[in-house]
């Protein structure tokens, strides 16, 4: 079943906000394998000029984690068989580093679906914000649905 277009500009706002935790962004760092000491030490990252740990800039991607069941993936509506997709590629503009103590909201929308061959590709853009609302970061995602485009009359 092709994924429904009308959801496209649709956004779904995360639950509750997410606070950045020092133990967080030392696993992550760990799970990415960099030994940045200021992805672990906060006197590291205030000699460089940061309040507190940095979080390497790929951690956001624990909002998607976090908060994936609440947005348009878990949405019965969209059409979407989770089982059939791939992720295809994944952006981050980062508009201010993130720190140890940042408490960050985020937006995602459907940006975008349509038709790759027999496949679908969905363009997800999450927006992303700290706790006095100033913009934090935007990340863009694009899933692929596997067989999931809708079959083409021909003329």
């Amino acid at each position: 079943m092709p994924i429904d277009r009308a959801f496209v500009g649709r956004a779904y706002p995360a639950s509750t906000p997410y606070e950045v935790g020092r133990e967080h962004v030392r696993s992550f760092a760990d799970a990415i394998g960099d030994p940045n000491p200021l992805y672990r030490d906060r006197e590291a990252a205030q000699a460089a000029g940061h309040p507190d740990v940095v979080a390497p800039p790929t951690f956001l991607t624990v909002l998607t984690n976090r908060f994936g069941g609440e947005g348009p993936i878990a949405d019965p509506g969209l059409g979407l068989d989770y089982a059939l997709v791939v992720h295809g590629e994944q952006h981050f503009a980062l508009h201010r580093p993130v720190h140890v103590g940042d408490v960050l909201s985020s937006t995602v929308t459907v940006a975008d679906v349509k038709d790759v061959g027999r496949n679908e590709s969905m363009t997800l853009l999450t927006e992303v914000t700290d706790a006095g609302g100033a913009p934090v970061a935007t990340l863009t995602t694009t899933i692929v649905s596997s067989g999931t485009a809708a079959p083409k009359t021909e003329a």
